[in-house]
């Protein structure tokens, strides 16, 4: 059935190709508008299949001006949405309801749905949303129209849709390059670099993929199954490293953690796949009994600067204070932390368990956080309560030593 899914769907797109595209004299608008008037199906994905194709022909400012087309023209009707409203609150059939969920929705959104159905479709719409973040700034009111896309995006990428592979040495050639390009916490410098994160015995690689993007991962973290938890990240992608037997390992960490598509920033996987991946794994192998991660400290520096503090002075005890410091009490106006991965991981249940001095020396742990790193810590255990305590209090979990290396030292 796949093999004849693909086979029609290849037929369909050349027959789309070939139906006059070149001779289509209709505008984008145009085009819009009459396919969300659209009753054919067959039609209706012609004119789809335009409007995409127009749109990643498009210089910059021909997108922004489709975009600022999105927003003046296919939002919400007001005045609509108060008498669909006032009938319902009046009468609440199913006739009335139907009717204020459709003026409340923009005409945008139903856009996007039948752009869809083009075969292909969603990647060139993660695309287009990529587009829109790099082109309309966050504060202009067009940028409204980002919370529509955000709102499909997180039904058509829920968890129940992503399904979780394992990245190997075996994995197809086009995949592995996309994990080389994709990784964004410790660069992938060549081939044997990445077979020596997931080839060995001690090492394991998993990805979310959609079945919409059968070969785009979506987020992967790679992961290296260790004895004790480790401090140094050079260490533990050192090149003359000895591999371990996995089932002589008692920790899982999970040091990168990489998000592929910039058209889907904001849409969360990486709490589903952290957890996830540690079920498996225990599963797999149950000597693993710790699952932590090695995770950069991105802001430590520039908070450092700010704070009068130069790094370049400090020795690896009074950096270690810094970076606990930093993690415990610097906060945004909003009260959650200033730190982005901390924001992650606290979010996602886990809580800050050792920090360390001398970790990462390449030139990004150098610029970014003066070579430190943190483990964060994902005990089963204390999974939800440390999610509700982050969630409800903005309280940033974290243990007794490093509450103890940030605190002041008496005069």
């Amino acid at each position: 059935m796949s093999l004849l899914s693909d086979l029609l769907s290849t037929l369909f797109n050349r027959r789309l190709r070939s139906e006059g595209e070149a001779d289509d004299a209709r505008d984008i608008q145009t085009l819009i508008a009459d396919l969300l008037s659209a009753k054919g199906e067959i039609s209706g994905l012609a004119t789809a299949s335009r409007i995409l194709s127009r749109f990643a022909a498009m210089d910059d400012a021909g997108k922004t001006g489709f975009f600022t087309h999105l927003a003046d023209d296919l939002g919400i009707d007001p005045a609509r949405i108060r008498d669909t409203l006032a009938a319902f609150e009046a009468e609440q059939t199913q006739t009335n309801y139907a009717a204020f969920l459709a003026a409340a929705e923009p005409g945008r959104q139903e856009l996007a749905r039948r752009l869809n159905r083009v075969p292909g479709a969603t990647p060139r719409l993660v695309a287009m949303r990529q587009d829109l973040l790099r082109l309309i700034p966050r504060k202009d009111p067009r940028a409204r129209i980002d919370i529509d896309f955000q709102h499909l995006f997180s039904s058509w990428f829920n968890r129940g849709f992503l399904v979780l592979r394992p990245i190997s040495w075996e994995s197809p050639a086009q995949v592995l390059e996309k994990i080389i390009a994709y990784e964004a916490v410790h660069a992938i410098q060549s081939w044997d670099d990445l077979r020596r994160r997931v080839q060995p015995g001690d090492r394991r690689c998993f990805a979310f993929f959609h079945p919409a993007m059968p070969d785009e991962p979506l987020i992967f973290v790679e992961i290296a199954l260790t004895r004790g938890i480790p401090g140094s990240v050079q260490k533990l992608l050192a090149e003359d490293r000895s591999p371990l037997a996995a089932e002589d390992a008692d920790t899982a960490v999970f040091y990168s953690i990489s998000n592929c598509q910039a058209g889907l920033a904001g849409i969360s996987f990486g709490n589903s796949l952290i957890k996830q991946v540690a079920e498996d794994l225990a599963a797999e192998l149950p000597n693993i009994k710790t699952f932590v991660t090695l995770s950069p400290i991105p802001t430590l520096t520039k908070w450092m600067g700010e704070q009068g503090i130069d790094p370049a002075r400090l020795e690896p005890d009074s950096l270690k204070a810094a970076a606990a410091r930093f993690l415990l009490t610097a906060k945004r106006p909003d009260g959650l932390p200033y730190d982005p991965v901390t924001r992650f991981h606290l979010g996602n249940g886990a809580y800050i368990h050792a920090v360390h001095a001398g970790a990462d020396l390449s030139p990004k742990g150098m610029a970014e956080s003066a070579g430190a790193m943190v483990n964060y810590r994902y005990d089963p255990d204390t999974f939800a309560e440390n999610h509700e305590r982050y969630a409800d209090a903005r309280d940033v979990v974290a243990s007794k030593e490093v509450r103890a290396l940030a605190a002041p030292v008496p005069a």
